[in-house]
């Protein structure tokens, strides 16, 4: 039985994909198949969630569907998956403790205001949001997560970093646990990629495709193109299965995230909502930065 021996624990909508596209090419890492099977956040899955299409329904909560997704794993040095709930959902940091104590862990977090923006449009982008602004969104928050919707719908929730990285190091040593922040990871990609390597104990010379931008939110230019690309590009049919056979993942994942994003608008937050969000999470990013040591007061700064 081989089971993970690292984890990108999110936060969610900060970067967790491209880590998880860029890590997953170096030929001395394996990544399961499937991204995000969610399955040290839940130990079974409620179907009260209610949120639209959401997502956890499909969380892989059986230990045995679990340790099949690793079933492909040969000589790989670093063995591990990607969950972005695993960092938000209480208890998970103890579930993967019992069971992987020795497990390293990659956290990266996000302007959380920019986070939470980040999920709306990326809801808005699937068509998985019920309201047309933010402000609505945000206002229904408190009356969602009470009716069981998803993590991805907390946008404000998910933002607590430092309630939420404090879980973890109390059960993990603190060497296994790796802060990676987004501002870094875009400005110095291959740098982040590459210390990210040395943690993980993998050749840190070798350079990923890092070309394609996957799992950008925005609106849609063309909402019959958008609901197209999901069907073709995020549900198994015939024509996925032939291109999984003809190209390479890193090539499939250019074309596809070149393909959605061509057809995505960027949209600003409106002002009122970033200066009520940098209120509310001010506190909680002042601890984080005492937490792990760095400076994060640019996310206290209204954007230009």
């Amino acid at each position: 039985m081989t089971l993970p021996n690292f984890f990108i624990i999110g936060a969610a909508k900060s970067g967790t994909t491209a880590l998880y596209r860029y890590l997953r090419q170096h030929p001395e890492i394996f990544m399961t198949e499937r991204k995000e099977p969610h399955h040290f956040s839940y130990t079974y899955v409620t179907k009260q969630t209610n949120g639209p299409n959401d997502y956890i329904r499909s969380a892989i909560t059986d230990d045995v569907e679990y340790e099949h997704l690793f079933d492909d794993v040969r000589d790989e040095k670093a063995i591990g998956e990607a969950s972005p709930t695993y960092i938000y959902v209480p208890g998970t940091a103890e579930r993967i403790f019992e069971k992987i104590p020795q497990a390293k862990l990659i956290a990266i977090f996000r302007n959380p205001s920019d986070r939470a923006y980040s999920a709306f449009m990326h809801c808005i982008r699937d068509n998985r949001e019920t309201v047309s602004t933010f402000k609505e969104a945000l206002y229904l928050e408190d009356e969602r997560v009470n009716n069981h919707w998803g993590p991805i719908y907390h946008y404000k929730r998910m933002g607590f970093y430092c309630e939420q990285l404090t879980r973890y190091f109390k059960v993990f040593p603190q060497q296994q646990i790796k802060v990676v922040i987004y501002d870094d990871f875009s400005a110095t990609p291959n740098l982040v990629i590459s210390d990210l390597y040395q943690f993980l104990g993998v050749d840190s010379t070798f350079e990923p495709d890092m070309s394609s931008k996957p799992n950008v939110s925005g609106t849609p230019k063309n909402e019959v193109l958008q609901k197209a690309m999901n069907e073709i590009f995020a549900k198994p049919n015939p024509i996925r299965s032939i291109a999984r056979f003809l190209f390479s993942d890193v090539v499939r994942w250019r074309v596809t995230s070149s393909l959605r994003n061509k057809n995505l608008e960027h949209v600003n937050m409106p002002e009122d909502m970033r200066n009520e969000l940098i209120s509310l999470f001010r506190s909680e990013i002042i601890c984080l930065q005492s937490l792990i040591d760095r400076d994060l007061s640019n996310w206290l700064l209204p954007k230009d």
